[in-house]
């Protein structure tokens, strides 16, 4: 959340009005795009942990009511009664100072609250959360509003979430059951070729300025020099992937760095998550496959590459005889003209460690521990993905995960070192 969203107390005018009118619609319609996500899954479906990194559907629809209840409403309305005090142990995810919590591996043994139950309590939230921003005073607004924007933030990352932790559980199902059975697009044939465009170069400014909302990690605004670099006009397709995997990209060890060659060994690596090779037993064909939220479809060569690690990412990158953008060099191009793909297809990994940057300085309170605590290990993501709500992506967004993570919406997009 950047700093520009933690203002003053706001006094009741028409202008303060305006402002908790719109934050209350916008909160309406985030919470219930979360429960409309969830409307295709069974009971069962919503109670499932997949792996230690996944949570269940019925775990996120909690959580992101216990975000609103624990550090808006415990917080700011004095007469707010919790729904079930036992709550804010059950669905805190890694906030040290608001308690202790439900061991993550263990969410999926979390068959009560029942799904019912926690529709329940996002009712009680909802109602107290619409009953504070109507009523609540000069202080308790202003201090709480920058929390609600923040909350609401939160919520959607948490719907991409959603998708991506229900997908890994039902590609771990051998039915591979579809989320949305929804018809396939007709397959294209192959991608218009590559082109290369020059990106700037020099002093460029980097991060979160502008008005509107943006996360911590996301500033302070600062300067970066680039080197000249060129970088793709699109993303890189599934079938020059599967062109790579062909060419034994799997089983040469020289393309690979030395924690990803050791993944590529111990995890048996042959393909991106979710991909079925010919004769899989689970969907029997005689070309590749690919298990998505529609269910399993032939590959397309023409689409996006996903479900990539970023040791997969730049093993490909060294393969064509290319790199990874940094997260600089991908910000400072992503609006050029014939950069194409920039958002809502895959996030796209970078060269980039998932470090502060100069200057930056958490937010202060209990949501100080949002991002900069796990800022050492992971890689910057850029871009945005099928799954990401709308309007939730910018420009300056830093998404980070493992550079082994391969369960999100992730592919690529290639860069050069030299000018084009």
């Amino acid at each position: 959340m950047s700093a520009n969203l933690s203002h003053a107390p706001l006094r009741r005018t028409a202008v303060r009005a305006a402002i908790a009118a719109d934050l209350a619609a916008r909160f309406t319609a985030v919470r219930s795009h979360s429960l409309a996500l969830a409307a295709p899954l069974s009971a069962e479906d919503q109670c499932v942990q997949s792996m230690p990194d996944a949570s269940p559907t019925k775990w996120h629809l909690a959580h992101t009511s216990w975000f609103f209840e624990a550090v808006v409403l415990r917080a700011h309305a004095p007469s707010y009664r919790a729904y079930d005090e036992r709550f804010f142990f059950l669905f805190n995810s890694y906030y040290e100072s608001l308690g202790p919590r439900h061991a993550r591996p263990q969410r999926g043994l979390l068959t009560r609250p029942s799904r019912d139950e926690v529709h329940a309590y996002r009712a009680h939230v909802d109602e107290a959360m619409a009953s504070f921003m109507a009523d609540a005073s000069d202080d308790a607004w202003g201090a709480a509003a920058p929390l609600i924007e923040l909350g609401l933030h939160h919520e959607q990352q948490h719907q991409e979430l959603l998708l991506t932790d229900i997908l890994h559980a039902f590609w771990c199902n051998p039915l591979l059951p579809a989320y949305d059975p929804a018809p396939p697009p007709a397959l294209r044939l192959a991608a218009p070729p590559v082109k290369w465009i020059a990106g700037p170069s020099g002093e460029v400014r980097i991060g979160h300025e502008a008005d509107g909302f943006a996360f911590d990690n996301e500033t302070p605004r600062h300067a970066a020099l680039l080197r000249p670099y060129c970088i793709a006009d699109r993303l890189v397709t599934c079938g020059e992937y599967a062109d790579f995997i062909a060419d034994g990209g799997y089983r040469d060890a020289s393309l690979w760095l030395s924690d990803g060659w050791a993944a590529v060994q111990s995890q048996g690596w042959q393909a991106p998550a979710y991909w079925l090779a010919p004769g899989d037993a689970r969907a029997p064909s005689d070309a590749w496959q690919v298990f998505g939220l529609h269910g399993v479809r032939p590959l397309d060569p023409a689409a996006p590459v996903s479900q990539l690690s970023f040791y997969e990412a730049a093993a490909y990158a060294e393969w064509a005889g290319a790199r990874l953008p940094t997260e600089f060099e991908w910000e400072a191009a992503c609006a050029l003209p014939g950069l194409s793909q920039a958002t809502g297809h895959v996030w796209q990994w970078t060269r980039s460690s998932y470090d502060p940057y100069p200057g930056f300085r958490p937010l202060a309170g209990a949501v100080s521990e949002y991002n900069g605590k796990f800022m050492v290990g992971q890689l910057v993501l850029r871009g945005g993905s099928v799954a990401t709500p709308a309007g939730h992506a910018r420009a300056t967004y830093r998404n980070f995960f493992p550079p082994a993570a391969r369960w999100q919406f992730s592919g690529l997009r290639l860069a050069k070192d030299q000018a084009c």
